[in-house]
């Protein structure tokens, strides 16, 4: 039976796509019910509506206190039947309202290899410092900004010469391959945080 996933975005959307186009080709076992955006000019929402999917914006007035603008997310959530909340480019970190309601079911996509660098600008910050070694995790979100269980990495190795922008365009395609990739092994039951807070793949 297929997952049904929330996805929360805050941009254009291209890992939800990443997401759209592998149900469609019937490589990925999950259906998105719903879509949140932080953004109501995000057009990741456009993405959605084209694919008939529900969405859903809050306003500035909202998020300004962020505990009640999760409470009202966790309550949309729960009512569209998602099994896991997917962050896909989620400018915002999720709190207690919703970390509660989906108990290591929040999965976060971050653009470098924790624990190394965290944060909104995790590529440039890797290409300014200039490593050799640097790719993309997919972790369960916690409390704290960029932590919690990791689930998968996937290493890119960084070309002499390349500029931070073709850098991004490498990140971002091992991005699309990654996540769509990890939520089949949540579809299949096969993604299990062990006791000390590690993950399990079975």
């Amino acid at each position: 039976m297929a997952i049904k996933l929330g996805v929360l975005l805050s941009g254009s959307g291209t890992n939800l796509q990443a997401i759209l186009d592998r149900i469609a080709g019937g490589t990925l076992d999950a259906t998105v019910t719903l879509v949140v955006s932080s953004r109501p000019s995000a057009y990741g929402l456009k993405r959605a509506e084209e694919a008939g999917i529900r969405t859903m914006t809050l306003s500035k007035e909202v998020y300004a206190d962020p505990i009640a603008a999760d409470e009202v997310i966790a309550a949309m959530l729960g009512r569209a039947g998602v099994d896991y909340v997917i962050m896909a480019g989620y400018m915002r970190m999720v709190h207690a309202p919703i970390l509660a309601s989906f108990p290591n079911r929040v999965v976060n996509l971050h653009p470098a290899l924790l624990p190394s660098f965290k944060g909104a600008h995790a590529i440039r910050d890797a290409y300014e410092y200039g490593v050799k070694v640097t790719g993309v995790t997919v972790h369960f979100a916690d409390d704290r900004y960029d932590c919690g269980p990791i689930i998968a990495q996937r290493a890119l190795a960084v070309e002499e010469g390349w500029s931070v922008e073709e850098l991004e365009t490498h990140i971002h395609e091992i991005e699309h391959e990654l996540y769509p990739d990890v939520i089949q092994l949540l579809a299949e039951g096969r993604v299990r945080v062990r006791d000390n807070g590690t993950v399990a793949i079975s």
